[in-house]
């Protein structure tokens, strides 16, 4: 059974730095690009950052550039998303997702696999 989990949420103040976790099980994470996405009330879900098989990456989100990084552990099964320089905007729920493919894709419809989401709340 495929299953995402995400960790590593919480309460930070403006400025401050989170690092969240996705745990792959029931496949192999080094074949499937990861994505993060987040969702704020009220608001579409965004595509942030994803991370192919091969360690390219592809924004989704041009106002976490220079702030947020995403990484991969195969050997963990984990891909790791580093946010700094948090911002009030930055309040969110945050998921990860595997999309079927090596390959980030910019549609959000093409990922398949969903963690249950983990809350950033950033505080001014």
């Amino acid at each position: 059974q495929v299953q995402l989990v995400e960790s590593g949420g919480g309460l930070v103040q403006s400025g401050g730095s989170l690092r969240l976790s996705c745990a792959a099980s029931g496949f192999t994470l080094d074949l499937h690009a990861i994505g993060w996405f987040r969702q704020a009330p009220g608001k579409e879900r965004q595509g942030v950052l994803c991370i192919g098989s091969n360690g390219g990456t592809l924004y989704g989100a041009s106002s976490v550039k220079g702030r947020f990084t995403i990484s991969r552990d195969n050997a963990k099964n984990t891909v790791y998303l580093q946010m700094n320089s948090l911002k009030p905007e930055d309040t969110a729920i945050y998921y990860c997702a595997a999309v079927n493919s090596p390959h980030c894709s910019g549609y959000v419809s093409d990922y398949d696999s969903w963690g249950q989401g983990t809350q950033v709340t950033v505080s001014s």
